[in-house]
């Protein structure tokens, strides 16, 4: 059986940080490439970042450019999300989500993920 598991999120000032981890039991993180997607209160799921198996490839929203890392550990078998300078609106729930191969045009698109998290609560306060 496979599950994603998220971590890493909580309670933060504007401008503050957290680091959110995806591991993952029953696959190899390694053989898959991994998108963090968010859901604000009230709002449909959105595209964060997205990293390619090794890591060769890497997208970000445009509204986390400059403020969020992604990254792997091959070691680890884990996926991390590096958020600074946070803000009101980055407050959701994040999800990691595994695909069979990169998709540099489409990344954003749900429909083309096979495993998700069941994720993990971020918050930012003004």
């Amino acid at each position: 059986q496979v599950q994603l598991v998220e971590s890493g999120g909580g309670l933060v000032d504007r401008g503050g940080s957290l680091r959110l981890s995806c591991k993952a039991s029953g696959i190899d993180l390694n053989y898959y490439s991994i998108t963090w997607f968010r859901q604000a209160p009230g709002k449909g799921r959105e595209a964060v970042s997205s990293i390619g198996i090794n890591g060769r490839f890497i997208d970000y929203a445009d509204s986390v450019k400059s403020r969020f890392t992604i990254s792997r550990e091959s070691a680890e078998q884990a996926v991390y999300l590096q958020m600074n300078n946070l803000r009101p609106e980055d407050t959701g729930v994040y999800y990691c989500a595994t695909a069979d191969r990169y998709f540099p045009a489409t990344w954003t698109r749900e429909d083309q993920y096979n495993y998700w998290g069941q994720g993990t609560q971020v918050t930012v306060s003004s």
